[in-house]
């Protein structure tokens, strides 16, 4: 059983507070950050400090490509999603970047990525723009479903975000509250299809830090009415809900640490990201364990499924994903 706190660390390596911090029961999960990395061996060596103090931790990674790619050094810089869709044999090479992605991420003994991005490109939001697939939902859906196989046949668990879409709200949830006017009728049309088609494909969904006012006053990762009533109800989706991180000043309207930890969890998500942010990720521990809440199994399934992919490189599938992506210029 997972604990419902994901939370950070600040270097390259584990301080004493940190494993005290991972002994608490109520952490399931530990994020890393492009400060945390320095080289393939290096982020081995972390992962089995961490796993030393708990094996049962999930570690994650946000590895999209493009602009969002913590892993660079020695890694494959990969292209961004938005690049894949001006190639006639698109579906082929994004199969072959989640896989290349997937094993890359794997070999260094982390469990997942935070990926795809199910957004639409509506040139309209600066922080999601070229990390979408596509502006058409039956296009992006196509190859984000390309993208999944290829992590899926890796061994890795898909994450779809930001749940139900983050490509018409303009605001970063970063740093501000963003909003869509948009009803529910018109997102079922647009945002909400890949969604729809890929629900069974995917192993976890992220919600975003938007409000859509025509549905719910509270953004969707504490709405009850996008979590259980849209993803569980209409799209009959059973897999895990990770929040966003809880720290961003889109997650804000829900008070403090404390109450933002408790109203991701009361909403549906079965963990809570706190990340950048030692003392509220202490505040949210608190509260957890304040409230006694349960974890969820569900987490479980995040876990790698790869069997040892430390020679992958000799691979002829690694050989031949490259040599397919280089032919299309899409990495070097």
């Amino acid at each position: 059983m997972q604990g419902s706190l994901m939370l950070d660390v600040a270097g390259t390596w584990l301080t004493a507070e940190d494993r005290q911090l991972l002994r608490q029961p109520e952490v399931g999960g530990l994020i890393l950050f492009a400060r945390n990395i320095e080289s393939p061996r290096q982020v081995e060596a972390l992962c089995r400090a961490i796993r030393a103090v708990r094996p049962d931790l999930l570690l994650a990674v946000d590895q999209e490509g493009g602009r969002v790619q913590r892993l660079r050094r020695d890694f494959v810089r990969l292209p961004a999603m938005r690049e894949f869709a001006s190639h006639a044999n698109a579906v082929e090479l994004a199969e072959a970047c989640g896989w290349i992605m997937a094993t890359e991420v794997l070999a260094v003994g982390l469990d997942f990525s935070f990926a795809p991005v199910l957004d639409l490109d509506y040139q309209r939001s600066a922080v999601v723009g070229s990390r979408a697939f596509e502006g058409d939902p039956l296009r992006a859906s196509e190859l984000a479903e390309a993208f999944i196989n290829g992590m899926h046949s890796a061994g890795m668990a898909a994450t779809g975000k930001h749940f139900p879409g983050h490509g018409w709200a303009e605001a970063d949830s970063h740093v501000a509250i963003p909003v869509d006017e948009r009803g529910l009728a018109e997102l079922r049309g647009q945002d909400l299809v890949p969604f729809y088609r890929l629900a069974d494909k995917l192993d976890a969904v992220m919600p975003a830090h938007v409000i859509y006012p025509q549905v719910d006053d509270r953004p969707a990762g504490f709405s009850r009415r996008w979590l259980q009533d849209v993803l569980r109800g209409e799209l009959g989706y059973r897999g895990v809900i990770f929040s966003d991180d809880l720290s961003m000043a889109g997650a804000h309207v829900a008070g403090d640490p404390a109450s933002r930890i408790e109203a991701a969890l009361s909403a549906g998500c079965d963990m809570g990201l706190v990340c950048n942010d030692r003392g509220a990720a202490e505040l949210a521990l608190s509260a957890l364990q304040r409230l006694g809440v349960r974890p969820s199994a569900a987490l479980g399934k995040m876990r790698s499924r790869a069997a040892d992919s430390s020679e992958y490189k000799q691979d002829p599938r690694w050989q031949a994903a490259i040599a397919a992506l280089r032919a299309a210029e899409l990495i070097a």
